[in-house]
């Protein structure tokens, strides 16, 4: 199950899992849709390809929570 990050690591603009617009790589980096678009899509942690994360809704986030840890090291 993902972690559902709740902000972009590279600039902090909170990124609520009920809502589009959050890109992931394979290791769950997190990122906003401008900031992956700066950075051609890629991850700068691990180089993996930045993609569309899905959102979670309704019971599914009600039962599975988002994360509250943020990632922003700003």
């Amino acid at each position: 199950m993902l972690e559902m990050r709740p902000d972009c690591e590279r600039c902090g603009t909170d990124l609520p899992a009920d809502e589009g617009g959050a890109f992931i790589c394979s290791f769950e980096c997190t990122f906003c849709a401008d900031c992956a678009e700066a950075l051609d899509e890629r991850c700068p942690n691990c180089g993996g390809e930045l993609l569309d994360r899905p959102a979670r809704v309704g019971a599914a986030l009600k039962k599975h929570p988002a994360s509250t840890k943020r990632h922003f090291q700003g």
